[in-house]
């Protein structure tokens, strides 16, 4: 999975997008319990001039295609409502603290697109392509929380073993 993943993360093998966003819709078909509530399912966000491809974006858009009877709160390709407007710091192969680092400046370039008020209250499912160390995660859980989300879920393709 990892290398599925790098291949299409760094290498632009925009194929595997399809993939895993069918290996997304079938996960919430048969997880109902887990989506029980949820009134929006977004990709933690790539930068727009991301080289060579928005991965996530590209994953969501492939789940939205999937997803044929709109079963699932998912945006539409281009209508993505949690956005990156800057590049920030990566954090592969970083050490912890730089890792929270890079995370908590990814959360901070992060906005919300449409009516916050749709964001008020709800209860966010959010996708990412790999869990290292959780980082990422719980600073855009934080954002998301900030902007008035009520709960935050993480929802992860593939765990990579955390080594300090």
């Amino acid at each position: 999975m990892r290398d599925k993943i790098h291949r299409l993360k760094y290498e632009g093998k925009a194929g595997w997008a399809m993939v895993f966003g069918r290996l997304l819709v079938g996960w919430m078909e048969s997880h109902p319990d887990q989506m029980r509530g949820v009134d929006h399912v977004i990709g933690n966000p790539t930068h727009p001039g991301r080289d060579p491809l928005q991965h996530i974006e590209a994953i969501m858009g492939a789940a939205y295609t999937e997803d044929v009877t709109r079963a699932f709160p998912l945006s539409p390709p281009g209508g993505h409502r949690l956005v990156k407007h800057v590049e920030t710091p990566r954090s592969a192969n970083k050490s912890l603290s730089e890792k929270r680092a890079a995370a908590a400046a990814h959360a901070a370039a992060l906005t919300w697109t449409g009516d916050t008020r749709d964001l008020k209250d709800s209860t966010v499912l959010l996708v990412d392509d790999v869990f290292t160390s959780g980082s990422q995660l719980q600073h855009v859980a934080l954002r998301l929380r900030a902007m008035g989300a009520a709960e935050v879920r993480g929802l992860v393709l593939a765990r990579v073993p955390w080594s300090g």
